[in-house]
């Protein structure tokens, strides 16, 4: 199949905007894009003065090398957010369209679905005894959607999906679906990207980002990787210059000390056993989801009591209650050993 067939036609029709960057490159002498020609004060070396490249092509070959893709499966944008909107606008049609979800999950994918004007399907994980699962079963049940979104390991509940799963998902809806699975949280875990699939399942979508692992969350930077027709209906309607130039550097020195961030992930690792094994013993800890992300759910009654005390403590925890299934649960992201030595005196002394 070719998954641009499934885009809106009006998108498929669309004559992209050709900004000055993207008709020639920034050697020689530049009087075609209307920019001062001088750097403003403060300038690190950088020339903020000047449009940067809209994909600039030594970031993406390294993020192509990071995530063993080619570069033309792959479009950078400003974090995982904008590349579900492109998807969104790109292939969900207001009105007429679907798209599904498996709450409780990251609230974004339903959000632009309702911007877009698109009817959501919720597909609802299931608590099992030791972690959240995935009916197959209500999932093949659904009404036809253009985008099933998934997320592995997920997001508030931190499980993986298994990758025959996806795939077997993304197979069966191959002829008016495609299957957006986003993996910002893969890196704290041991399981492969399913980016590898791509070139036999073009109607699948992978989301990857820097903001976690890599620590980049202020740059804004993610990326979607996908079949290249996919690739090229994305970048008719994303924004002509969407990648700040210092973020751009900023991601280009990241990916330069890959092993440092090895290095962080084995000590975040290891603070969330010594996070896991604390909670386990405190009595207002009900149930602990330990997941495969770098961070923890708990169910604590109430979970707004313990938000509000950790709060006053000078501690930021996140309460879930309002997702589907998830009354008095709170998430608690894995900090530093310093801001685990202070979680773990705040529940020293809690008492709900």
């Amino acid at each position: 199949m070719n998954p641009a067939d499934l885009a809106r036609p009006e998108i498929r029709a669309l004559a992209p905007y050709a900004s000055a960057r993207a008709l020639a490159d920034s050697a020689g002498i530049l009087l075609n894009a209307n920019e001062n020609p001088w750097p403003p004060p403060g300038d690190p070396g950088l020339g903020l003065n000047r449009y940067p490249d809209p994909q600039p092509a030594e970031l993406k070959a390294r993020l192509a090398e990071l995530y063993d893709v080619e570069p033309e499966q792959l479009l950078i944008t400003r974090g995982s957010d904008e590349g579900i909107d492109l998807l969104m606008r790109a292939f969900v049609r207001a009105g007429q369209d679907r798209v599904l979800v498996c709450p409780p999950c990251f609230g974004m994918y339903a959000l632009s679905a309702r911007i877009q004007g698109a009817e959501v399907v919720e597909v609802n994980l299931s608590e099992g005894d030791s972690d959240w699962t995935l009916d197959p079963s209500r999932l093949a049940a659904a009404p036809p959607c253009r985008l099933y979104f998934l997320c592995s390991p997920n997001n508030p509940t931190g499980n993986l999906l298994p990758a025959g799963q996806v795939l077997d998902l993304a197979q069966s809806v191959a002829g008016h679906g495609l299957v957006i699975i986003d993996e910002a949280y893969i890196e704290f875990c041991s399981e492969p990207s399913l980016a590898g699939h791509i070139a036999a399942t073009p109607n699948l979508v992978v989301l990857r980002t820097l903001s976690k692992a890599y620590a980049l969350a202020g740059c804004r930077l993610g990326t979607v990787i996908a079949d290249p027709q996919v690739i090229g209906l994305l970048r008719r309607i994303i924004a002509p210059y969407p990648l700040p130039t210092p973020a751009i550097a900023a991601a280009l020195r990241a990916l330069a000390e890959v092993d440092k961030v090895s290095s962080q992930l084995a000590e975040l690792a290891s603070e969330k056993r010594r996070l896991l094994h604390a909670l386990s013993a405190h009595p207002a800890i009900v149930r602990i989801w330990p997941g495969a992300a770098n961070f923890i759910l708990v169910r604590t009654s109430p979970a707004a009591n313990l938000v509000a005390a950790a709060a006053a403590a000078g501690i930021r925890l996140r309460d879930q209650s309002a997702q589907p299934a998830l009354s008095n649960c709170v998430r608690i992201t894995v900090g530093t050993p310093a801001e685990t030595d202070r979680l773990l005196a705040f529940f020293k002394e809690w008492k709900p």
